[in-house]
């Protein structure tokens, strides 16, 4: 639901590029002589191949090799021992079915796909292991959320009031609408490269150590993605392929995955099984919180990712153990995920608070309000801020959860059932190192670029709003470009903390082009600029005027011609203050508000609304921010009703890997989404005081809508999804 005040907002600079097409995609990118690659996979999930026999293959038209670990350059970075990341090609061990072994090269996409299935594989087969359940055992910790605070097993045994239960959450995979796809080409010993990339400095450097070649002679750009939500965070085979490819056909190669090869051309949210305890008094005070959890790994890799944490940090509780552990199965590694390990650990968390606030015949709202951490808990340190108390007022006011009632079953639409359920969800505002280089230019218009990616979320249109305040100049006379490690180098996009990030370099080089128009300026005789700080001068309108003194102002233009210069550019480098940082814990809040409607007969649920309250710092990207807080609600009401990886453990093989069998949410699924943002005055998080959104949508949403169909139903689901065969059953 868009109101008036959005619809007055800036509108993403490049919706015109992608609506018209002439936004070019990865696999839209060609090189003159451009040859295709399609990969070959592996039908068992673990053993060692014996022999791979392409000779059908190669004798087919237009097919120009066949690599595989029999006849592919040794890479250097395969020197390492286990465990260390899958390195494609260059092994004939086999972790996980569907693994790439070989790639045909061919001079169309058709001759390679159909040489593709001529090659053949003899394997020595092993036994595999892929269910969760079979490999608890083995599990063990990766050094990574073990943490005791006080005495949490006597004081859970002493509780009057307990909750113990386990949650289970399945494999889930990205599913972006673009798939992973590189073009490769080397020109001598120079290398350029098109891949869909979160991190495209990252990528530099896995082909720096891959091919023994310096970082310079490396040019990868990844201008516009199709979604990407974790999925390309590190470099996938195909970059290794791809890459590898080309150099031995001395041609340009595109390797694009089909569908059906993405459910193992990276990794994926980890299965997870968590055990929580909760113990409290008669009044609702927490007085223990054990949260267990195990989920996933590779068997040649450890993978880790933090699913207890939040429950450390989110409530006051004196008595708190967690345990996270990894365990080992023949799938490919898993990846980060929107919201990585705390969206799952919140499902657990807030689904235990809900049957807790149950228990206490205490509304699940004012138990949290009871239980609220006015300090870290976990280290005592001060929030930087936290609207979250404003977040609960404000959404449950606008969700009207004041007419709850709060019996299970007690609401109804005619013959459906209705649910109100609430949760809440956290996420850490970081902030990395960025650089970034503005170019203002006499005619007014001004060039910003820095050498991050976009994945979705709206950076070409944040930047482009960060650049055009500071300059005081209109969105359209700015252009903001990215996706080049030409550019200026900046962090992956990752963990919610490109507009921190990115947007505080932006800001910063900005004002110190302001800064050298003012000072030299202020060098000229009688100038009215003469001894001006930058701070005492107004940037707006597109000109610069002294504090007070009207009759100062200079337009950028007329500036530029006084001091004779075509531009003024300057690059700039900006860090984290990492000391003050340091003295506070820094993280954005929300309060979530769900209503379903549920019928029984035939088992399906329907979101029909949710009030998102969200306490983020500064808002920069109104319109973008709502768009970030909608796709939370609809990627949570695809991991609360529909989304789950089947996986066959007779043969380590993923059984739905496509949009017919792995079903993400469509239009059809979403109901009324609204969007309360709660201003936060952060002086310590960053100049610009902003805190990440991409990742808190989506936090509290699982666990508000599970706890919306138990309100809606009585029974308390814990395995997710929720499919109409649970609510029938």
């Amino acid at each position: 639901m868009i109101d008036d005040d959005l619809k007055n907002q800036p509108s993403r600079v490049d919706g015109r590029a992608k609506v018209t097409g002439a936004a070019k995609y990865i696999a839209e990118h060609k090189f003159p002589g451009l040859t295709y690659g399609y990969l070959v996979q592996s039908t068992i999930a673990r053993g060692k191949i014996l022999d791979i026999d392409s000779t059908e293959a190669e004798k087919k038209p237009g097919v120009i090799k066949v690599i595989s670990h029999k006849n592919a350059p040794k890479l250097s970075i395969t020197e390492r021992p286990i465990p260390r990341p899958f390195y494609a090609l260059t092994s004939p061990e086999i972790w996980f079915n569907g693994q790439p072994i070989a790639v045909v090269v061919a001079e169309t996409f058709e001759q390679a796909r159909f040489a593709a299935g001529l090659v053949k594989v003899t394997y020595d087969q092993q036994k595999s292991e892929t269910n969760i359940r079979n490999a608890m055992a083995q599990g063990f910790t990766a050094g990574r959320d073990q943490a005791d605070r006080g005495n949490p097993v006597q004081a859970f045994a002493d509780a009057e009031f307990k909750v113990e239960a386990e949650y289970h959450l399945p494999i889930e995979h990205h599913n972006a609408m673009e798939p992973h796809a590189t073009v490769a080409n080397w020109e001598g010993s120079k290398l350029t490269v098109y891949e869909k990339s979160q991190g495209i400095s990252g990528s530099v450097n896995y082909l720096a150590n891959a091919f023994g070649i310096p970082a310079a002679d490396i040019r990868v750009l990844s201008p516009f993605s199709g979604g990407a939500f974790g999925a390309a965070l590190r470099s996938g085979p195909q970059l290794l392929i791809a890459t590898m490819a080309a150099r031995e056909t001395k041609r340009p190669v595109k390797v694009v995955y089909s569908r059906r090869q993405l459910a193992t051309a990276h990794g994926y949210r980890p299965e997870s099984v968590q055990n929580i305890k909760l113990g409290a008094d008669k009044t609702g005070k927490l007085t223990a919180i054990i949260h267990e959890a195990t989920h996933n790994t590779s068997a040649h890799e450890n993978f880790s990712e933090g699913l207890v944490g939040v429950s450390r940090s989110l409530y006051a509780c004196p008595n708190v153990k967690t345990v996270a552990k990894i365990t080992r199965l023949d799938l490919q590694t898993p990846l980060w995920m929107r919201a990585p390990g705390m969206v799952s650990g919140a499902f657990a968390l807030e689904s235990a608070l809900d049957e807790l606030s149950y228990k206490l015949k205490i509304d699940p709202m004012q138990l949290r309000l009871m239980n609220y951490a006015e300090t870290d808990p976990d280290n005592g340190k001060p929030f930087s801020s936290k609207a979250l108390r404003e977040c609960y007022k404000q959404a449950s006011e606008r969700f009207g959860w004041s007419k709850r009632n709060p019996e299970p079953r007690s609401m109804r639409d005619g013959r459906l059932l209705v649910g109100w359920g609430m949760a809440t969800g956290t996420w850490p505002a970081g902030q990395s190192p960025a650089s970034a280089r503005v170019t203002l230019r006499a005619d007014g218009t001004a060039l910003v670029e820095s050498g991050t990616t976009d994945i979705g979320p709206g950076t070409y249109t944040t930047m482009t709003i960060i650049a055009a305040r500071s300059l005081g100049l209109p969105i359209e006379k700015v252009r903001f470009a990215l996706g080049d490690n030409d550019l200026p180098p900046s962090p992956g996009q990752g963990g919610s903390t490109t507009t921190s990030s990115v947007g505080t370099a932006v800001q910063e080089a900005c004002g110190l082009v302001v800064k050298e128009i003012v000072e030299t300026l202020g060098k000229e005789q009688n100038s009215p600029f003469a001894g001006v700080a930058v701070n005492d001068v107004l940037v707006e309108n597109g000109g610069i005027t002294v504090k007070g003194r009207s009759d100062t102002r200079i337009s950028f233009a007329d500036a530029l011609k006084r001091i004779n210069k075509e531009n003024v550019s300057v690059l700039h480098r900006s860090t984290p203050n990492a000391g003050e940082r340091s003295k506070y814990t820094i993280a954005s809040h929300g309060a979530q508000f769900a209503e379903v409607k549920v019928d029984e007969e035939i088992g399906t649920i329907r979101v029909t609304r949710v009030v998102q309250g969200t306490a983020a710092g500064k808002i920069i990207n109104p319109k973008g921010a709502h768009g970030q807080e909608m796709g939370g609600v609809v990627w949570g009401i695809g991991m609360a009703l529909t989304e789950k990886t089947d996986v066959d453990h007779r043969f380590g093989r993923i059984m739905n890997p496509n949009l017919a069998g792995y079903h993400v949410p469509v239009n059809a699924d979403v109901g009324q989404i609204e969007t309360i943002f709660v201003d936060e005055d952060d002086k310590i998080v960053n100049p610009l005081g902003a805190k990440g959104l991409g990742e808190l949508g989506l936090v509290g949403i699982p666990a508000v809508i599970a706890n919306a169909v138990y309100h809606a139903t009585g029974k308390r689901f814990r395995e997710l999804p929720i499919t109409p065969d649970k609510i029938i059953l």
